[in-house]
């Protein structure tokens, strides 16, 4: 369980705002691919934010990643935000940005698979149990979207960006360690490149936005959403343990589901979250339940893997209380 005995308002108040921003992304994307082609849409916000990225990066003289770094952090952007990205991207064209969100929330338990499958993790009943039950909740909210009327295909397509997401944190755990941010920069600009690549490919219409929501979603995106998340996702951890910050995957599709029902004319089906709540219960079972010391669970699809910022969040101490002593 999350503990929040000696966590500081500071602390509790950016991990609300990685949650908050996190869970409104998926509104924001459904907006931009409203308008804008989906994998033109996805370029211009991670070119953007790799710029920004790399303008924090020159001014606070950090680091970039080389050698063996380079390669592995371009290779995660390439699969978590390339083809991750272009996955959902295409997907929010026809499927809810609740429905997206709570697939999204499944990238830890297809990342303890996939960590299985890599050889990087042993098998755990646990996760197993955890996977059977989300699955019937995926069951549940599947049926209750396709009587809907949402396209099977845009499901497939969201639980395919969820893979990548998943992968992706798996290969975070071949990339020796670099600064995160710098990291980030390089990730962001090879999986933005890589989605103007496509969209090239794909014949998408290249256009600047006409509509004022438009412009208002892709400028939250680029900044809020990528680099403003990081750094709160960054800065939480340096603050917290890694286990209590993943919680953010759980908490971000409650906010996707609720704000869209307030801003958009989603409006969840009984059967949607009560499919929602099973998801999230066997995710909570697999993935989080009597949490490891070191996780490959994302945290957030925006941000690297927990264990691929841990050791570069250096925790900080706690105040000092009256008379010298540190609080027991």
């Amino acid at each position: 369980m999350v503990q929040l005995a000696g966590v500081d308002r500071l602390t509790l108040a950016s991990f609300g705002g990685v949650v908050l921003i996190g869970g409104l992304n998926g509104i924001a994307v459904k907006a931009t691919v409203g308008e804008l082609e989906p994998l033109w849409s996805a370029a211009v916000r991670f070119i953007a934010a790799s710029i920004l990225m790399l303008g924090l990066v020159t001014y606070g003289r950090r680091t970039l990643p080389r050698g063996r770094s380079l390669g592995g952090a371009a290779l995660y952007g390439a699969v978590g935000i390339g083809a991750g990205y272009g996955f959902l991207y295409t997907a929010l064209q026809s499927v809810p940005a609740g429905t997206a969100m709570l697939l999204i929330a499944l990238a830890p338990l297809f990342t303890f698979g996939l960590a299985i499958a890599h050889r990087q993790e042993a098998f755990r009943f646990q996760g197993l149990v955890g996977a059977l039950v989300a699955l019937g909740g995926v069951g549940i909210v599947t049926a209750d979207q396709l009587s809907a009327n949402v396209p099977a295909v845009g499901l497939l397509l969201a639980v395919l960006a969820t893979v990548c997401l998943a992968e992706s944190s798996v290969i975070a755990k071949w990339i020796p360690r670099s600064d995160p941010f710098g990291t980030n920069v390089v990730a962001m600009g090879a999986g933005g490149g890589l989605l103007l690549v496509g969209s090239a490919l794909g014949a998408e219409r290249w256009t600047v936005p006409v509509e004022t929501d438009t412009w208002v979603a892709l400028g939250y995106l680029a900044l809020l959403g990528s680099v403003v998340m990081f750094a709160l996702f960054l800065f939480t951890l340096g603050r917290w343990t890694a286990s209590a910050v993943s919680y953010v995957s759980l908490l971000m599709p409650m906010v996707t589901i609720v704000a869209a029902a307030i801003l958009t004319a989603e409006r969840p089906s009984v059967a949607f979250l009560l499919g929602g709540a099973v998801v999230l219960v066997g995710v909570y079972v697999g993935a989080f339940l009597h949490w490891p010391a070191r996780t490959s669970a994302s945290a957030a699809p925006e941000c690297l893997p927990i264990d691929a910022c841990a050791d570069a969040a250096a925790p900080v101490p706690a105040p000092a209380a009256p008379g010298g002593r540190s609080p027991g």
